[in-house]
């Protein structure tokens, strides 16, 4: 069955850096695209970031932009969200997203961003 574990949360000062993994499995995963995307307390989820199959083409929400990176590892079945400067704001549950068959998700890993 397909499965996708995320990793790497965690609590960090304003300013600080994570990098989130999320491992998949039960599919063929370099032939579909991947997403993050974050759901924070009394909001809506939001997507945060996608990367094509390849990994040549990502795409960023606004909020992101110049802060956070997507990648994966195709040979490894695992997508990467590099998160730099993070924001208060930033402090969300965070989800790995397969954009394969009726779509899959994670069970999230939280980041928080606090003094």
């Amino acid at each position: 069955q397909v499965q996708l574990v995320e990793s790497g949360g965690g609590l960090v000062q304003p300013g600080g850096s994570l990098r989130l993994s999320c491992a998949a499995s039960g599919f063929t995963f370099r032939f579909y695209p991947m997403s993050w995307y974050r759901q924070a307390p009394g909001k809506e989820r939001e997507l945060v970031a996608t990367i094509v199959s390849g990994g040549s083409i990502t795409n960023l929400a606004n909020s992101v932009k110049g802060r956070f990176t997507i990648s994966r590892d195709n040979a490894k079945n695992t997508v990467y969200l590099q998160m730099n400067s993070l924001k208060p704001e930033d402090t969300a549950v965070y989800y790995c997203h397969a954009h394969f068959g009726r779509g899959f998700w994670g069970q999230g890993t939280q980041v928080t961003a606090s003094s």
